[in-house]
């Protein structure tokens, strides 16, 4: 399972989340404690928020602990917005289009967790795509296609509605064709102005997450495990919720998948034999 961190706020230099705290998300990627797979070392991306409408983004097929330039970048990168990720490969190669955060016009996105058999619904999620968020894929991770389901299904103008939607979707799928429907996802997601996250599981192990201030800095992050020692500085949200961080500060709400009828193509997809 991967491992990430995502901050809004007054302008912060990356290090503060991705290299500086004693259990910075380079350190979670040599020794994640909270996670199914204690090493990420399938790649690393960040992405952040400057002057410009899109982000700007570095990835790279490293472990984070090693590439010479991660600490130099976040050292000297101040944004009010980003999101940091280190990967552990459930699906797809360890390659530079394979790692996160994934990017489509202003919004940026990055996953920790799975959609079981991906292998085989993997055709069919990808026939629901139109033809400009068809193109836009250059993985071939489960992660970006769910982004790019999401951003088809109306993340612009509804953001977590919109991944409910695409979540809803890829279950009605994967029980259609294979029986049942299995996915964990924790998940941040931006369009440089609000950060989002959900944390869901259709099972009882929905991969972890926590929000926490970053002291008298005036922001808040969200992050797969607490970046230091002090248990009373982060909360644990719990499974089944989206969240909302904006002006008016972080707002926790229930998360459901949510079937829609209009999307649901049987002839698109085959019940296994």
């Amino acid at each position: 399972m991967c491992r990430w961190a995502a901050y809004r706020g007054e302008p912060l230099f990356l290090e503060e989340l991705v290299s500086s705290p004693a259990h910075s998300l380079i350190e979670q990627s040599v020794c994640a404690t909270r996670a199914k797979t204690s090493t990420n070392a399938d790649g690393f991306g960040l992405a952040w928020y400057g002057d410009r409408e899109e982000p700007g983004r570095f990835r790279d097929v490293l472990p984070a602990w090693s590439d010479c330039n991660l600490k130099s970048i976040a050292r000297q990168i101040r944004s009010p917005l980003f999101l940091a990720h280190v990967r552990a490969a459930t699906h797809g190669a360890t390659r530079r289009d394979n790692c996160h955060p994934f990017v489509h016009g202003a919004w940026s996105f990055m996953h920790n967790g799975q959609i079981d058999h991906f292998d085989r619904i993997r055709r069919s999620m990808e026939a629901m795509l139109d033809d400009e968020h068809f193109n836009a894929r250059t993985g071939t991770t489960d992660s970006e296609l769910l982004f790019l389901l999401a951003m088809q299904f109306g993340m612009k103008e509804r953001p977590l509605a919109a991944m409910s939607e695409a979540i809803g979707f890829v279950e009605d799928l994967s029980r259609h064709m294979v029986g049942e429907a299995k996915v964990r996802f924790t998940a941040a997601f931006s369009d440089g102005k609000t950060l989002y996250a959900v944390r869901y599981s259709t099972d009882a192990f929905a991969p972890t997450l926590y929000a926490g201030s970053m002291g008298n800095k005036g922001g808040t992050c969200l992050v797969s495990e607490p970046l230091t020692d002090e248990a009373d500085a982060w909360m644990e949200i719990p499974p089944a919720s989206g969240l909302k961080l904006g002006d008016n500060g972080l707002t926790v709400v229930p998360f459901t998948p949510a079937s829609r009828p209009d999307l649901a193509h049987p002839h698109r997809a085959q019940p296994a034999a």
